[in-house]
């Protein structure tokens, strides 16, 4: 007997109401109890609203005009209230901490258990049992800001789990967390999946990162329709991906270089898995050997120097540990680590946020101790990860343009650069909205336009691509590589290894506070002990030189990231 739905829609569409055409057109999707589904599509395409329309925040937070029929468990939800709603959909939000409402972890879990006036012992019962199935029972009597990204993601798991719902939906999940947190997070929904049997949606634009773990479907969203909703194995056999701007996995780009014909009974969803025959291997091979070295551009003079930097909180925890190294003028660089290895907290004492107790920083060979914040600014634009924590006005305009309007300049010079920013930065559309009418990511591409705009000499990004689909991604990093070109230094703070591989020609390793490696991404992410130590996550294309047998893996990786680069420059 064939299994009902547990969400349908129908030629389903959806116009918010303060926008003048529709954000979803005529979406047809069904998802079956048990499927576990990626819905995946470039910012603004509709897939942050298709979800919202699945868990009830629209209509019930977001208004707007629907057509067509959505239903759960074959009722429509026009005719239910949310807490019907959230009775059959349990969602885990990009951003955990806009989810919690207890004080400890307990309550937090405890929250829906509350509202339903479950007796005290079995709420007990329940908690630390959802405590146990998501790893966090050790915690429980913690507060939720005391905790890393992947426990709080763990957390707001467990407080969806606790009702027993019949779909997961996962928004963004790996979003904010280093790359061994972020394998993890996947094997963690891939377990509860498992145990729970419920349908689990994961929206997100990490696809090579969410295919770690088998899923049903790859749902496309592009442009307010859907593109494809195919398996993942034909889903990586077309150029529906590429097509949609957002990226293939490495590999599968590594090959279509190679000029490897991708066809599904390759098996091309897990570079582990993916059917390589003799042919395929040669292909490789050769396009490694006839692929030549790029050269490596010289180094600027010293820009700036840390030397013997030691910094401690005031609650004892030491999270600089004796750090020295330097940076060159119009040097590309990134810093790397897991969470909590002392990376923002570093960047944060070049700003003068916090002060160091012992070393030296000198920018340009002079020492930068005596400086405040705001001399600091003048050189270094710092652009923060939580962009919450950096917008002060109200509107898109006012927040990019503040600082230059806070320097005196000409009001059509403050326009101009504003504007070129909002185009650079992907924001130009929504250059008179307000800033709370913004997703995460967007509000994230606004902070990065507001210190763009500024021009300084060395810019320190802290995650500056999290949330950001291929293409603007990539509209970001071109115009970083604009600057870079007129000489500005860039420093990325990123649990990002595709961007570390693309654009920084040298990354620093941070583990427990101290500097682990400083060497290039390549044999960074080649060398799998340094990738443990430091919660990393081996490239793909390392797997795949290996699997084809070739002399040297290391450099048909650098092989690889250089010819890439030269692609997309064309």
């Amino acid at each position: 007997m064939k299994k009902e739905p547990v969400i349908q829609f129908e030629h389903f569409g959806f116009k918010y109401d303060a926008q003048i055409e529709p954000t979803l057109y005529d979406i047809n999707l069904s998802v079956y109890p048990g499927e576990k589904i990626l819905i995946a599509g470039p910012s603004g395409s509709g897939k942050s609203t298709l979800a919202h329309c699945i868990n009830g925040l629209i209509p019930f937070s977001y208004y707007g005009d629907a057509t067509g029929s959505l239903r759960l468990n074959g009722k429509e939800t026009r005719d239910m209230s949310l807490f019907e709603i959230s009775k059959t959909v349990g969602t885990v939000l990009q951003d955990s901490d806009a989810q919690f409402v207890g004080l400890t972890v307990a309550e937090d879990i405890a929250f829906a258990l509350e509202n339903d006036c479950v007796p005290h012992s079995e709420m007990l019962e329940r908690v630390a049992e959802a405590a146990a199935t998501v790893g966090v029972p050790s915690v429980l009597s913690h507060a939720p800001h005391e905790l890393s990204g992947g426990q709080k993601q763990r957390v707001s798991l467990a407080g969806v789990i606790i009702n027993d719902v019949q779909v997961l939906l996962f928004d963004e999940p790996l979003a904010n967390l280093d790359p061994s947190t972020g394998k993890t997070a996947i094997e963690l929904i891939d377990d509860i999946h498992r145990q729970t049997n419920a349908a689990v949606i994961i929206i997100e634009h990490r696809i090579e990162d969410v295919l770690h773990r088998d899923v049903d479907r790859i749902v496309i969203v592009n442009d307010g329709r859907i593109v494809a909703d195919l398996p993942p194995n034909e889903i990586l056999c077309s150029d529906v991906l590429k097509n949609c701007g957002l990226r293939e996995p490495l590999y599968i780009t590594a090959l279509k270089y190679a000029g490897v014909q991708i066809t599904p009974d390759m098996l091309p969803q897990h570079i582990e898995d993916i059917v390589l025959n003799e042919n395929a291997k040669a292909l490789v091979s050769d396009w490694f050997e006839n692929t030549p070295p790029a050269e490596q551009p010289a180094k600027g003079p010293v820009m700036f120097q840390a030397e013997h930097i030691r910094f401690s909180y005031a609650n004892g925890h030491e999270a600089i540990r004796d750090v020295s190294f330097t940076v060159h003028r119009g040097e590309i660089m990134c810093i790397i680590g897991q969470n909590g290895a002392g990376k923002s907290t570093f960047s944060k004492l070049i700003c003068g946020f916090e002060t160091p107790q012992e070393g030296t920083m000198l920018l340009e060979g002079t020492d930068i101790s005596p400086l405040s914040i705001k001399e600091r600014a003048e050189h270094i634009g710092y652009v923060m990860q939580d962009p919450n924590q950096m917008i002060s006005k109200t509107m898109i305009r006012e927040e990019v343009g503040l600082a230059l309007e806070l320097d005196g300049l000409p009001r059509e010079e403050i326009d101009r650069i504003v504007n070129d920013t909002l185009k650079v930065c992907g924001l130009y559309p929504f250059r008179n909205w307000p800033v709370s009418a913004l997703s995460f990511g967007q509000k994230k591409r606004v902070t990065v336009a507001s210190i763009l705009s500024m021009n300084p000499e060395i810019v320190i990004l802290d995650e500056p691509t999290a949330g950001q689909d291929f293409r603007h991604y990539t509209e970001i990093m071109e115009f970083l590589l604009e600057l870079n070109r007129k000489g500005v230094t860039i420093i990325m703070i990123t649990h990002d290894m595709h961007l570390m591989l693309e654009y920084a020609p040298r990354a620093v390793v941070f583990t427990d506070g101290k500097i682990l490696c400083d060497d290039t991404p390549a044999n960074i992410l080649t060398n799998p002990e340094l990738v443990k130590a430091a919660s990393l996550k081996e490239t793909s294309l390392f797997t795949l030189a290996v699997r084809c047998g070739l002399s040297d893996p290391r450099q048909f990786v650098q092989r690889f990231i250089d010819y890439d680069r030269r692609v997309r420059e064309k």
